[in-house]
């Protein structure tokens, strides 16, 4: 750390000069024009870019294999890179093929040059569009609603409801992989978080509670899944499977209230209410789980996964009312 003493000049202007290591380093030189950023009582000073693009370059040869490039891409996109450039001896169709199906899976992100050796991804939309609060309340209408469509699916043997679920995993996952980019644009600079207007403490509280509903959203594709494993089932075991998703599903949905409330005293109240309703959620699975076992072995070993996901559910809300206490209490 290196001190300054800031001095009055002309008898109204407070000035500091700047270290010149640092100067040096970020190519500040007298006429250069540098930024200001107020972060409550913090003043962060950065460099003047003409171009504020994050350009990436990364050599694909060899990155055949759909996941791994899949990956590749994401991360390049999550990692804040405005233009991607994926670059080999040799792109090959198969890979072109891979590079557009990841490119349609993220928001903003298109493919705008390919040639032989090279194909560029720009993300086209500015950081002011972005809006996490947006993102992430959409994120809890379609998890919660996957949820709970999974569980219908489970109880009524509907193979066509539980393949819209299936389907509707992906918006989830598009949603979550902006709000993570955005996460980290804000961490690296502090023009993206004056333009997407909250502070980085909510950005990180917003993302931290995404990746819990991205994780519901995963367990509600499960339960989709293995209801097309399992014929309808009825009496009491339906009736306690459709309480313990009522009452899994209201932890996080009461959680959210929590994140998203003005008033801190309302989220504390709200956060404190998710959590206590967990206990009782743990109870109704393990009385499912008592019932489950009285069927036959396979149907028994695939509900109790299903009992697992519901409770993990719960526990997830739990984890989003810990970010909204956090995101309510006092700074310091």
């Amino acid at each position: 750390m290196e001190t300054r003493k800031v001095q009055l000049t002309g008898g109204s202007t407070y000035t500091v000069s700047l270290p010149k290591e640092w100067a040096t380093e970020n190519g500040v030189e007298s006429g250069s024009i540098v930024e200001f950023y107020a972060e409550d009582d913090l003043l962060l000073v950065s460099p003047q870019h003409g171009d504020d693009h994050v350009e990436g370059t990364l050599d694909v040869t060899g990155l055949e294999n759909r996941h791994e490039l899949t990956r590749a891409v994401m991360t390049m996109y999550v990692s804040g890179f405005d233009i991607i450039r994926l670059e080999a001896a040799r792109i090959t169709a198969e890979q072109r093929r891979i590079i557009r199906d990841a490119t349609q899976g993220l928001v903003g992100l298109e493919m705008i040059e390919e040639t032989a050796d090279r194909v560029v991804l720009q993300d086209l939309l500015d950081s002011s569009e972005l809006s996490v609060l947006n993102a992430i309340t959409r994120m809890r209408l379609v998890s919660l609603t996957m949820l709970s469509d999974a569980v219908e699916a489970l109880i009524e043997d509907d193979n066509d409801l539980a393949e819209d679920v299936i389907q509707r995993d992906d918006d989830v996952d598009r949603l979550w992989y902006m709000v993570s980019r955005v996460f980290r644009t804000v961490l690296r600079n502090p023009t993206a978080a004056n333009e997407i207007g909250f502070p980085r403490e909510t950005v990180f509280d917003y993302q931290s509670s995404a990746r819990q509903l991205e994780r519901i959203a995963d367990h509600a594709t499960k339960i989709a899944g293995l209801s097309q494993e399992i014929d309808e089932i009825t009496g009491e075991t339906a009736d306690l499977l459709d309480q313990l998703e009522t009452e899994a599903i209201a932890v996080p949905e009461t959680a959210m209230d929590a994140l998203l409330a003005d008033d801190n005293d309302e989220a504390v109240e709200l956060a404190n209410e998710a959590r206590s309703r967990i206990p009782e959620v743990d109870e109704t699975a393990r009385e499912v789980d008592g019932k489950v076992r009285e069927l036959d072995p396979q149907s028994a070993q695939l509900l109790g996964r299903v009992v697992d996901s519901l409770s993990r559910t719960a526990d997830y809300g739990g984890n989003i009312a810990e970010s909204a206490l956090q995101k309510a209490a006092p700074r310091p």
